[in-house]
């Protein structure tokens, strides 16, 4: 979607970000450097806080999420109206590294290097991702079952409802998406 003739063009060191209202998009961000800032559960809760705080005030509905001490992933559905992505992301950064460094007694470190987004416009692309999210700490090594690790949607109640969805995304494979993942986590 960045070819001459679409009007975008693209900077080699940074993601494109485009904005479609009312889709689903997966977001993942890292820490500068790929440093393990949100080690333990009080950092990584710390983290979710800040992206819970930061998609309701702009209107997003999260619906899947996974946080680790280098990175996080988190897929939601934009609003219908106005492109805040990026000013979501923002204040969730700002929210979660004003708070870490004040943790670390370090009010001046950069904390974030920067963040990528998809945008899910395909039914199978959206389940295998879903999965991909919900299963991260496993593909991470964390855990053998997604809902034993507590930074992630994995192991939140599902109605019973949800059971024909949920078999439906485990059916999905996604040991080929090409997200970006590289960061290794150390959980503790």
């Amino acid at each position: 979607m960045y070819e001459a003739d679409s009007g975008f063009s693209r900077w080699h060191h940074a993601p494109l970000h485009v904005f479609v209202p009312g889709v689903v998009y997966m977001v993942t961000a890292g820490t500068l450097q790929k440093e393990h800032l949100f080690r333990g559960d009080d950092k990584l809760s710390l983290l979710r806080e800040a992206m819970e705080v930061a998609t309701v005030a702009y209107g997003w509905e999260l619906r899947a999420w996974a946080i680790f001490s280098n990175h996080y992933h988190f897929i939601a559905k934009a609003p219908a109206t106005e492109n805040r992505l990026g000013l979501m992301i923002k204040r969730m950064h700002s929210d979660a590294a004003r708070e870490i460094n004040r943790l670390d007694g370090t009010p001046t470190r950069q904390v974030w290097h920067q963040y990528w987004d998809k945008c899910l416009t395909f039914e199978r692309s959206y389940l295998a991702r879903l999965k991909y999210v919900t299963h991260n700490a496993v593909h991470h090594g964390l855990t053998p079952v997604a809902d034993c690790y507590p930074h992630c949607s994995a192991g939140y109640a599902r109605t019973p409802e949800q059971v024909g969805f949920w078999r439906k995304v485990e059916s999905f494979r996604c040991d080929q998406l090409s997200e970006p993942d590289e960061f290794n986590p150390v959980w503790r």
